[in-house]
């Protein structure tokens, strides 16, 4: 089914894709956005000259949970999400929104039992916890060191292809030259200040991005015929040009319409999705120091969980504003979006794999009246370029600080920047050079692609954090030999899924079944028991930590009064007068009242999320 719009007259670029942003009004909205975001980032300079270090770390101490929620939706939310849930979402249907809904009762656990620890134990990034935690040093190198890993693997290069994506559909250019494009305007922003305006413009942003997703789904359910006709048409919505591709291929899941699959055969078999998924959002949620943060600035234990809570609300937007108009994308632009056929595919997106990661791009600016698709493309990215900066940023400073530093103790000032920006400048190398990989991997789905990597390296990380709060027993080597344990294993699981690549139905992967026939996430249930067994076999048989040493940094302790003794880089420990130990158990303390409201409003989106999952299943 076509749309209404007026037909573009501009010629169409190399490729077959559309140039629809050639027309003035699309220009002019981009182009005053973007002044008007460098404007604010500006006067958010000279208006805060101290630095956003300090606006940073000290505002957020008062924070409330308005700020709070909306702050850890829009630190997961991303370009990347929408080119990600769309496309899978188009490609399979709606089970992917399981990957939203599972945060609805994990989000829960990062504000009741998690924050509170982190709290008393007066920690701001994770690492530090660890090292508060377990002492010594190792185990915060080797987190700072996979923390740089995963921001090329899952962060910056996916980034930088759902950017490249959008300016690909919009403009026609090639997906390496999106990429240099879009790497030049984040150099530009970040120079004169993005990152200093991040704290004025990413709620603002967060609010137009959804407005224009609201805007873009009703766009999307009109043309489609509504709800009902989706889940009609979506089921015969297969590419007229099958080449030598089965018609089973091309045609949907028959379990597409169903969130909860079989348990064997399923593409997100459910015990999958709820067990597997459920270590992974705990890694990501409960110890990922993006997301974290934001809490960790509330003014209060309620301001946090009620921050939560709303975060949960904002979470179930998703499954209404992705997955169904990437799933609407496939029925309307079947032959593109659906294509199975190698060389279609190529002309139709640049990737041979199939082409479901343009799915919400080409809604945009195939539905968007002129204008309004101009702004939903400079809002996306617009904050993309946002998340790059401070990527680069927090990047560097991680490497320079933690890494380098350690190397080279007496490092003079000069030379310490001097190697923040050249490994700025090798950091973005590596990501460009692991697009190729992200284009390929799991099928071309982007979203899967995410999951699957986090699911090979995130389960120690999750072991470790869990372990740590909830049992006392475990010390420093059973939780360093427990990483360590954890990432062999999930190497010897990513590397092979790499190296033949995750195949799709028509062109299956000539890996291995007994290395990649378990599906990624099972796999991530498998190395989350393996770490803890390690984690907790190693403890058992070494010294434990005297609870003199985990006062307030365990759940179980973290109302203790007591004095705490510090573990030193030696194996010695030094005493200190524990300060303000009132005022930190006053941080974790509620009024009864505060209490009541912040758990029936808790349980009131459970239920929400209960019903929704059960509906949906």
């Amino acid at each position: 089914m076509e749309s209404s719009r007026e037909p573009e007259t501009s010629p169409s670029p190399p490729g077959g894709l559309a140039a629809p942003l050639s027309n003035p009004a699309d220009i002019a909205v981009i182009v005053g956005y973007f002044v008007l975001v460098i404007g604010v980032g500006l006067w958010s300079m000279r208006r805060a000259n101290r630095g956003t270090i300090g606006g940073y770390f000290l505002a957020g101490r008062s924070m409330t949970w308005g700020p709070v929620g909306a702050s850890l939706f829009a630190s997961n939310i991303g370009s990347g999400h929408f080119v990600g849930l769309a496309g899978t979402g188009a490609a399979s249907g709606l089970a992917v929104a399981g990957f939203e809904w599972n945060a609805l009762f994990v989000v829960l656990l990062l504000g009741w039992l998690f924050v509170p620890v982190y709290l008393t134990a007066e920690v701001v990034t994770m690492p530090e916890y660890l090292k508060k935690r377990f002492g010594g040093q190792r185990i915060q190198l080797y987190l700072s060191l996979l923390s740089l890993a995963m921001y090329i693997f899952t962060k910056i290069s996916v980034d930088m292809f759902s950017g490249a994506v959008f300016i690909q559909v919009a403009l026609g250019w090639n997906i390496y030259v999106s990429v240099i494009a879009l790497l030049v305007i984040t150099t530009i922003y970040t120079v004169t200040g993005g990152l200093a305006a991040l704290m004025y413009t990413d709620t603002v942003q967060t609010f137009v991005i959804i407005g224009g997703a609201c805007v873009l789904a009703g766009y999307a359910f009109q043309a489609v015929g509504g709800y009902d006709a989706l889940m009609v048409r979506y089921m015969s919505a297969v590419p007229s040009v099958l080449g030598n591709v089965s018609l089973e291929c091309a045609s949907p899941r028959p379990d597409a319409l169903h969130l909860l699959r079989d348990a064997g055969t399923g593409d997100l078999p459910w015990p999958a999705l709820i067990l597997g998924l459920t270590i992974v959002s705990t890694w990501y949620w409960c110890s990922d120091q993006v997301i974290v943060q934001r809490c960790l600035a509330a003014r209060s234990l309620t301001h946090v969980k009620l921050g939560c809570v709303l975060c949960g609300y904002l979470k179930i937007l998703p499954m209404f504003l992705m997955v169904m108009p990437g799933m609407i994308s496939r029925v309307l632009y079947a032959d593109e979006v659906a294509c199975v056929e190698p060389s279609v595919c190529q002309a139709a997106c640049g990737a041979a794999l199939g082409c479901s990661n343009i799915a919400y791009p080409k809604l945009v600016v195939e539905l968007m009246p002129r204008g309004l698709r101009g702004l939903m493309l400079a809002v996306m990215l617009a904050a993309l370029m946002s998340s790059l900066a401070s990527i680069f940023n927090s990047s560097s400073t991680l490497f320079t600080m933690d890494v380098w530093r350690r190397l080279r103790p007496q490092a003079a000032e000069k030379e310490l920047l001097l190697v923040g920006r050249v490994w700025t400048v090798c950091l973005v190398a590596f990501s460009i050079a692991w697009i190729p990989v992200v284009q390929a991997a799991q099928g071309g789905q982007l979203f899967d692609y995410i999951q699957s990597v986090a699911s090979f390296l995130a389960p120690p990380i999750a072991a470790v954090f869990f372990l740590a709060l909830f049992v006392k027993r475990v010390n420093e080597p059973g939780a360093f030999w427990g990483l360590l344990g954890g990432l062999l294993l999930g190497l010897c699981r990513m590397i092979p899924e790499f190296a033949f690549g995750s195949g799709s139905c028509s062109f299956p992967s000539s890996c291995p079944s007994i290395i990649c026939g378990v599906h990624y996430l099972y796999f991530a249930i498998i190395l989350f028991l393996c770490s803890g067994s390690i984690i907790l076999g190693v403890s058992y048989c070494t010294p434990p930590i005297p609870d003199t040493q985990l006062y307030r940094l365990v759940f179980s302790l973290r109302h203790s009064q007591e004095t705490r003794e510090e573990a030193g880089d030696t194996g010695t420990t030094s005493t200190r007068p524990e300060q303000l130990v009132t005022d930190l158990n006053r941080k974790v303390q509620e009024a009864p009242i505060s209490s009541k409201l912040v758990n029936i409003n808790a349980l009131i989106m459970m239920s929400c999320a209960i019903f929704l999952w059960a509906y949906y299943a």
